[in-house]
């Protein structure tokens, strides 16, 4: 069974995201586990403290080393970790693939980042990888950590139904999804394409792949070239 650790600063910004919808569910239903821990349980001092200035006098606050590495070495010690995560803007971008890997590992730690980062020494010693969701800078890992696990849980065996197949997710093929309808058949005058009214799998099969590349041409080209 997965299993994800999350280490952060701020836990309350974990409970919705991954309480709720198909992480919910899946949580409940015991496929997966999702542990969101509290970084100021290994604070410093009495105001419990996670970060201080950085050397070198730039701008904002720097997570401390000690804190990070005492909740790390709590969690390895009781059990070994396939991965140890760090989310930043300038690690590896994160996609389908990279969710489907890490979909098959038993256990994962994410460590969010926040203020101006984690001291370099965390890095080097004890993160395995290093992913971004995106060229841009949030607040903190939070979002992006739930962003993460929630790509990764959905394609755990038994959390989606057929109807909600990671199958036919845009990406799995290297294309974009084709175009979706559901009822009624005509709505305001705009009618579902007649093959999808067919009842010919076959045909509506190649529609869906006619469909999924001529999206994929038009609207995300770099995916077409990275499989050239």
């Amino acid at each position: 069974m997965l299993r994800i650790d999350i280490i952060t600063v701020v836990p309350e910004l974990l409970d919705s995201p991954l309480s709720h919808s198909i992480p919910g569910r899946a949580i409940k239903k015991g496929l997966v586990e999702v542990h969101v821990h509290n970084l100021r349980k290994y604070g410093l001092g009495p105001r419990l403290t996670v970060d201080d200035y950085s050397y070198g006098g730039d701008a904002g606050m720097v997570m401390m080393v000690e804190p990070v590495f005492n909740y790390i070495k709590e969690l390895t010690a009781e059990r070994h970790y396939d991965e140890i995560i760090y989310m930043a803007p300038d690690g590896e971008i994160f996609d389908q693939g990279m969710a489907n890997e890490l979909s098959l590992k038993e256990n994962i730690i994410i460590l969010c980042g926040h203020y101006k980062g984690i001291d370099e020494r965390i890095r080097e010693h004890l993160i395995t990888r290093e992913i971004s969701v995106g060229d841009f800078v949030v607040s903190g890992g939070e979002i992006p950590a739930a962003l993460v696990a929630d790509a990764i849980i959905r394609l755990v065996p038994g959390v989606l139904t057929d109807e909600t197949s990671a199958l036919s997710d845009s990406f799995q093929e290297g294309l974009v999804s084709p175009p979706a309808y559901t009822r009624p058949a005509e709505f305001n005058g705009w009618k579902v394409p007649d093959v999808l009214l067919s009842g010919n799998p076959k045909l509506i099969r190649a529609w869906q792949d006619e469909q999924a590349l001529q999206r994929t041409r038009e609207r995300r080209p770099g995916l077409l070239e990275d499989k050239a």
